[in-house]
């Protein structure tokens, strides 16, 4: 099935519009081969209006093609220019460009003209358009006499330049002596003509080098005027006056451009102040993406003027005493311009066909006609053509209507001159596309597959795909008029090889080619939106994935360019990382991933941001006695807002180099009003403070030194504390400098005996923190006030503080000491609370001295003795000493404590603690074992605590399983330190549990273990047993039996089933090796409860289950304070007592070590 040349209308998406475009322009380019007869087509000739340089040679382009090749002739100003005799004038062979010598010799002038080309051959000849040749211009200026220019400051001045007419048109501009460009604004401007305006002139215009230049681009020469001096005499200003028009004149002007310009419009103004200029279209808005304002809004610029920008255009002048207005009428005219070109026609004979010429222009263009370089009308005649207006119509062609028409639109602003030819010839089909040509392309993108042809007449195509497929359908293919097949969404099973063939009446032609379909390139990670800080490094990731078969770059773009060459920028595959992060690093970083089919990219933006640069310009204003206003400008933020300005201060009158804080605005503040104190030498710095930090401080402002005041405060911290018992010391906080208010700072010191008759007592003292008055009765209560002053007068009134005169010893003990003991490690003391007027001071405390003493010769030993010290706060009348040793006897004394020191002690009070249970025995050895005894020996306890009464022993046997057998309980006398056991089993491990007692009761208990010794005897039977033949084959059938026991559980295990391993143990459970439980005579296993491990040798612990107390671990820190430790402010002790936590012997479930092999095999046998 044949497709349809051109597929139904419809509305295109932009991208098949772009599509379509590129395949006009594909279509519009179909040629005829160039081995075929066909008349002469001009390929290439110089522009219209052709400026040259006249120091070069002049090169006049005109190349064309054609089958035969086409022959060049050329005219001159209408008339034929022959070119062989002008020696200076060659013509390569094969082609009809010109070459004009004038190096060697001639004139450019002399060949200045219009000239025009024809290239002829059999079929045809096709002409150029007519080249007008003028050498360029660049003449010098005319030379004047300037005369320096004098006016006044304010007036308005237009410097003149000028230009010589040169070809093409100068370029001015205006600069100084030292070729620095002179500055321009909105009160000095050049305007389009090269004139220099000045709105209102200044006296820094005053200059004598105005100078302006002309830079002739063809030539690349620059001619300079004569310079011109100004004066502006610095009087005092004009008044000011509204604005006026220095240019255009007038209120109403016109202007004229031709479509497809740029059209320029001007106002410029003077006035003072300097106007501003505003524009505006009446009856219409200004077009917004082609519209741009130039030279300070003073020129307004539409780019590709159209018919539509006609109208009138209002420049307004505007200042602050009034305004002014020009109306500028603007005309578009249209040099002709195509609407539609005419086209070379391909007919074979006997075929119709036509040529058409559409053109438009303002005002409307002529259209005219020529056939072979010959107007139409005195053209040979042909049967076959017939003209009507804008359009040839041909029918019936023959081969000698093959020729070359010309078509020129023309009207007063130009002309438009089109070669088209008719070929008449008869080919068959021929495909130009080259045979097997590969298409890769990205899938769901569109496949363009190309089949370009030739052939007259013209042939029509067909496209198949496969080596036996039908022809391809239009509703998913499209065919374009050039032949090319288009597969809009082209897809992985659009992939194979598809035939175009071409047909007409005089044959056939195919052609295949193969289309593959690629996986898009596609970014899977895109680079990431980064905020850094200056000088810290950053890493852009961009992952791509992409067709294997396709190579894949990668590229990073800074800002839609390259990377900076910097070695701070790495990239490594699909990272990008920037080192050393520099403010000029922000911006966006492009990844582009390309392919030779498709290109994708991501962008991300880098900021970059640092704590704010400090502020600048600081400023003090608003300078009044005790404020002042400061201003600044802050510095770049770094991209980060700035939420605060920290304002600090410096005195440096009292304390240079020292920065103090001040106060803090919001971020968005640049002034303070700062409150100030007297007689300071004030600097103040401002720093900005954003989310990364705190900038650098600012300069510091300039200095400002406040006026001298009475002081706003008094010292502080005023005390009164003797020194010695007839003084008072009177102590205070001085005032820094910067509270001094005013120059000679001193203190008025004043004092008063509380309850005394005396008045108030002062004295003037330097600027010092201490007075002292002597004289003063033994700690008594003053009122004392310290006030500062200066030489401009007092502060305020000090506030009255309390203070006392210095203290002595006590003079009185403490009175009526009992002692209570409350256990054997406890005691309560009591006293009667001594007057506060034989303290004389301030009360600490009482401090309680004891130590332990022996009976009767408590002052005999008295020095040796170390004493220890319990200290109780405030007026306590009691309080607990705790620690004290067992069965011991001690002695204390009171004393009362102030702050001189410590008062006499109170008559030595004696008491004794009670009895307590005893440390455990210090050693437990066993010595000397036999067959069937061991003997213990030990060492009495080091704190027996009372009078020992008997020790008690405890012991049990453990077996080969490590059970416990029944325990023995034996008392022993308390004078005994060696015991032997006897009867006890052979080879078999005891354990030992071994305490003293006191009337109080048991103490810490001492364990040990130890193994009576082996019958030899027994021994060797049992090694002759165990090499006897039935023996061994009786362990092997034991060992068979559990194996197979074993192999029968596992299976019972794998079905589901439990193994009942507790009951089988209990049914075979010998009573003759588990010992017996004493509370209920069942038989109980040996468990441990630190994972199986032996007894420790030296542990501890009572026999009756309870814990004991080992030694007293009260702390005199729990109870006083000083030296000791401190009770509560009750008196109540607050200590705990503790002591090392053993368990029991578990009599039948205690673990011990394991037996030795010999034991083992006695408990098997």
């Amino acid at each position: 099935m044949q497709l349809k040349i051109m597929p139904k209308k419809k509305r295109l998406p932009a991208g098949r519009v772009a599509l379509i475009l590129f395949l006009c322009q594909m279509i519009s380019a179909l040629e005829v081969p160039l081995d075929l007869v066909q008349p002469p087509t001009i390929t290439q000739q110089s522009p219209k209006d052709y400026i040259i340089d006249p120091r070069e040679n002049i090169v006049i382009q005109c190349e064309a093609k054609g089958k035969p090749p086409p022959s060049f002739s050329w005219t001159r100003n209408g008339t034929h220019f022959d070119i062989d005799k002008d020696p200076l004038v060659t013509m390569q062979p094969g082609s009809g460009t010109l070459t004009i010598n004038i190096m060697s010799e001639g004139k450019a002038e002399t060949y200045e003209g219009v000239y025009q080309c024809t290239a002829r051959n059999e079929r045809g000849a096709a002409i150029s358009n007519n080249i007008v040749v003028r050498p360029s211009r660049s003449p010098l200026w005319t030379k004047e006499k300037l005369e320096p220019i004098t006016l006044r400051n304010g007036q308005s001045l237009v410097l003149p330049c000028r230009p010589p007419l040169g070809l093409p048109p100068p370029i001015i501009f205006w600069m100084d002596n030292s070729f620095q460009r002179l500055p321009q604004s909105e009160r000095v401007s050049q305007g389009l003509n090269g004139d220099l305006y000045f709105s209102n002139v200044l006296p820094e215009d005053t200059r004598e080098d105005y100078i302006c230049y002309a830079r002739f681009n063809h030539t690349q020469t620059i001619q300079q005027k004569q310079p011109i001096s100004v004066k502006v005499i610095s009087a005092k200003p004009n008044r000011e006056r509204p604005p006026t028009f220095l240019t255009p004149e007038g209120n109403t002007s016109n202007k004229e451009e031709l479509r497809g310009n740029v059209l320029s419009l001007e106002c410029i103004a003077e006035g003072l102040p300097t106007p501003v200029i505003y524009w505006i279209k009446e009856d219409g808005t200004l077009p917004t993406n082609r519209t741009f304002y130039r030279n300070f809004k003073k020129t307004l610029q539409i780019i590709q003027v159209s018919e539509a920008d006609s109208g009138n255009y209002q420049c307004i002048a505007k200042n602050a005493l009034g305004a002014i207005h020009h109306t500028i009428s603007v005309t578009v005219k249209a040099a002709p311009y195509w609407i539609l070109a005419p086209q070379n026609l391909v007919l074979s004979p006997g075929e119709d066909g036509s040529l058409i010429c559409r053109a438009n222009g303002n005002p409307k263009p002529r259209i005219s006609w020529l056939s072979n370089g010959v107007p139409i009308e005195i053209a040979p005649d042909d049967p076959s053509r017939k003209i009507d207006g804008d359009t040839i119509i041909f029918s019936n062609v023959q081969e000698r209507s093959s020729a070359v028409y010309q078509c020129n639109a023309s009207n007063e602003y130009g002309y438009l001159l089109a070669n088209a030819f008719v070929n008449v010839l008869a080919e068959p089909p021929r495909i130009l596309t080259s045979a097997n040509t590969l298409y890769q392309v990205i899938a769901n993108r569109p496949a363009l597959l190309d089949c370009a042809f030739f052939g007259s007449p013209l042939p029509t195509i067909e496209w198949f795909k496969g080596a036996k497929g039908s022809a391809l359908r239009d509703d998913i293919y499209v065919l374009h008029e050039n032949g090319t097949l288009e597969i809009p969404v082209a897809q992985k099973d659009s992939t194979g090889t598809y035939t175009c063939v071409a047909r007409n009446k005089l044959g056939m032609a195919k052609n295949e080619v193969h289309l593959e379909i690629k996986d898009p390139t596609r970014i899977i990670k895109q680079p990431e939106y980064a905020v850094v800080q200056r000088g810290s490094t950053v890493s852009f990731e961009c992952k791509v994935k992409h067709d294997h078969t396709l190579t894949l770059t990668i590229t990073w773009l800074k800002d839609n360019g390259e990377l900076p060459s910097d070695g701070r920028f790495t990239v490594d595959k699909d990272h990008l990382e920037v080192a050393d992060v520099r403010d000029s690093d922000g911006g966006a970083y492009t990844c582009v991933a390309n392919t030779t089919l498709d290109m994708v990219s991501a962008s991300a933006v880098l900021s970059v941001v640092d704590v704010p640069n400090p502020p600048f310009d600081l400023e003090l204003t608003d300078q009044l006695d005790k404020s002042v206003q400061l201003s600044w400008t802050p510095g770049d933020d770094n991209n980060s807002p700035i939420t605060k300005f920290i304002i600090e201060y410096e005195d440096a009158m009292h304390e240079a180099g020292l920065w103090h804080h001040q106060t803090e605005v919001p971020g968005t503040q640049t002034t303070a009003q700062l409150k100030l104190s007297p007689y300071v030498n004030y600097s103040f710095r401002v720093m900005a403070v954003n989310s990364l930090g705190r900038s650098l401080p600012s300069e510091p402002s300039e200095q400002y030194l406040t006026k001298a005041a009475e002081p706003d405060t008094n010292p502080t911290a005023v005390e009164g504390l003797g020194s010695e018992p007839d003084n008072l010391v009177i102590t205070w906080k001085p005032l820094n400098g910067f509270e001094s208010n005013g120059p000679g700072l001193q203190y008025k010191v004043s004092w008063l005996q509380k309850d005394g008759d005396d008045e108030w007592a002062s004295v003037v003292v330097a600027n010092v923190s201490k007075y002292i008055v002597s004289g003063t009765p033994t700690f008594v209560p003053y009122l004392i006030k310290v006030q500062a002053l200066n030489d401009v007068g007092f502060a305020p009134e000090p506030a009255v503080v309390m203070g006392h005169s210095g203290e002595d010893l006590p003079m009185v003990a403490p009175g009526n000491v009992r002692v209570n003991v409350v256990n054997s490690t406890l005691a309560e003391v009591h006293w009667d609370p001594v007057p506060l007027k034989s303290i004389r001071g301030h009360l600490q405390g009482y401090r309680i001295y004891y130590w332990k003493a022996q009976e009767g010769s408590l002052k005999r030993n008295r020095r040796h003795i170390e004493k220890k010290i319990l200290t109780f706060q405030g007026s306590k009348t009691h309080g607990m000493l705790p620690g004290l040793e067992p069965f011991s006897h001690y002695a204390l004394n009171v004393r009362v404590v102030n702050g001189k020191g410590e008062g006499p002690a109170s008559p030595d009070r004696v008491f004794n603690t009670p009895e307590g249970v005893p440390s455990a025995p210090s050693s437990l050895k066993i010595v000397n074992p036999t067959l069937d005894s061991l003997t213990l020996e030990w060492d009495p306890p080091s704190r027996p605590n009372g009078i020992l009464t008997e020790y008690t022993l405890k012991y049990q046997p453990i077996n080969s399983t490590h059970e416990l057998g029944p325990l023995v309980d034996l008392k022993i006398p308390a004078n005994k330190t060696r015991w032997t056991l006897k009867n006890l089993n052979f080879s078999t491990r005891y354990k030992f549990y071994f305490y003293a007692q006191t009337a109080a009761g048991s103490g810490s208990q001492i364990t040990e273990e130890a193994v009576t010794t082996v019958d030899e005897a027994m021994a060797s039977r049992q090694v002759d047993i165990a090499t006897q033949g039935w023996f061994i084959g009786l362990m092997c059938a034991v060992a068979l039996l559990i194996l197979i026991l074993l192999i029968v559980c596992f299976i019972r295990r794998n079905k589901g089933g439990k193994y009942p391993v507790k009951e089988k143990e209990d049914a075979h459970a010998d009573p003759e090796i588990q010992p017996m439980k004493e509370d209920d005579g069942t038989f109980g296993e040996y468990s441990d409860a630190e994972d199986h491990k032996p007894l420790k040798k030296g542990s501890r612990t009572p026999s009756d289950r309870t814990v004991k107390k080992e030694d007293s671990d009260d702390s005199l820190v729990d109870y006083g304070e000083g030296v000791n430790g401190q009770f509560n402010e009750d008196g109540s002790f607050i200590g705990q007592y503790s002591g090392k936590k053993e368990k029991e012997p578990a009599e039948g479930n205690e673990s011990s070590e394991a037996p030795s092999p010999v034991n083992a095999m006695n408990s098997f046998v």
